[in-house]
């Protein structure tokens, strides 16, 4: 997860004339996520070159389903409508989305579920030019992995069809995706806002690690608390802030493995804190650290760099990618709590003998993911297909 801006509700904007960009998310605003970041600052950076936009989600937050979201607001410029819906959250059915596209010029779909599907087959009806950004598939658990693939084979790749481009965030994405749409695949990596939490990284090299996102399975923070606990055999300074929301786990199931553990006094929680909050947590740490089986892109990674924070990170494969491309990156087997304690020890250590050029070089290359050089590469696959 990564922490969005604080929105603002606002008036409907006045110009009906400019293309409308539909897009359509499973959560979206006031959820918090690295899925939802993205598409609010995509939005954002749509609506400053002339677009309309509108996302089309569920009107329940998947942490609280009985607590029901208003079903139509503006929020920062964006017309938001909530769509009632039913099933499990990893594939929720909410057909009432075919209600709002009438007027749109290019629906983006957001990930791979029933909205990629449902839409997909129901191109005869709202006949709209169509692109989809694939978010990491549902490939972020290796649960259900034989079906998984046999769906991504069949269901996945019939759906695949009906979009004009298939849009990877990632050149993992773009491998797997390739594979079903070879020749309308492409690759435009996500944007980080690079601006939230700038700089904000403690001066002075900390033995304090800061995490961000949901409090989910896959994010595999008990290896991290794990890690945590060898860390405090050799310095009782370390500590760890864990910022996220929860999800399919909660602060209680983390903090009884944390007393488990004998590190209750070593963790604090912070949960749905706003950026400001995080901003200060931030402050006070040096390094961040993820744990996560998978990410689609590893979007929060990028986020803690322009923050001056040193990433230590679990080697999947999308960390792995960043590793290749940014040095002061580390990779590690968090399955492994040795192996993780190294290599936060030796993070720290390259911070004590040389946290200034660590710092601006973190800080340079974050730099390279600005949100208005990725909103760019949309926009020209929008023109190009509104044109078309």
């Amino acid at each position: 997860m990564s922490a969005v801006e604080t929105y603002v509700k606002d008036a409907e904007p006045s110009v009906a004339s400019a293309p409308l960009i539909v897009h359509v998310i499973r959560q979206f605003l006031p959820n918090r996520g690295g899925l939802e970041d993205v598409v609010s600052n995509l939005a954002k950076h749509t609506l400053k070159r002339g677009y309309r936009v509108r996302v089309v989600t569920l009107d329940s937050l998947f942490t609280t389903p009985d607590s029901k979201l208003p079903a139509h607001e503006f929020i920062n410029g964006t017309e938001v409508v909530r769509i009632p819906w039913s099933g499990s959250t990893r594939y929720p059915i909410a057909p009432q989305v075919f209600r709002h596209l009438s007027d749109a010029d290019l629906i983006h779909v957001h990930a791979i579920d029933f909205f990629y599907d449902a839409l997909a087959w129901g191109r005869p009806l709202h006949r709209k030019p169509m692109v989809v950004t694939t978010h990491g598939g549902f490939f972020h658990t290796p649960n259900y992995a034989s079906l998984k693939k046999v769906w991504f084979q069949t269901i996945t790749r019939l759906s695949a069809m009906a979009y004009d481009k298939v849009i990877g965030c990632s050149m993992s994405d773009l491998r797997q995706f390739s594979k079903i749409a070879p020749s309308r695949t492409i690759v435009i990596e996500n944007g980080a806002d690079i601006g939230k939490f700038a700089d904000r990284a403690s001066r002075i090299p900390r033995r304090r690690i800061v995490t961000i996102g949901r409090f989910s399975a896959n994010k595999r923070l008990d290896n991290l608390l794990t890690t945590l606990a060898a860390l405090r055999t050799r310095s009782e300074d370390w500590h760890l802030d864990i910022v996220g929301v929860e999800y399919d786990l909660s602060r209680n199931e983390l903090v009884d493995q944390a007393k488990k553990l004998g590190i209750e006094t070593a963790i604090t929680i912070h949960v749905s804190p706003e950026n400001d909050a995080i901003r200060q947590i931030i402050s006070g740490a040096s390094i961040f650290a993820s744990a996560s089986a998978y990410e689609g892109f590893g979007l929060v990674a990028l986020e803690a760099m322009s923050a001056g924070l040193l990433p230590v990170l679990n080697a999947n494969e999308a960390y792995k990618t960043l590793a290749d491309r940014h040095e002061q990156i580390s990779v590690t087997d968090f399955s492994d709590a040795a192996t993780a304690a190294d290599a936060l020890d030796a993070a720290f250590e390259r911070l004590h003998a040389n946290a200034p050029a660590i710092r601006a070089q973190l800080l340079k290359e974050a730099g390279d993911y600005s949100w208005d050089v990725v909103a760019d590469r949309y926009i020209s696959v929008y023109e190009q297909l509104i044109a078309g």
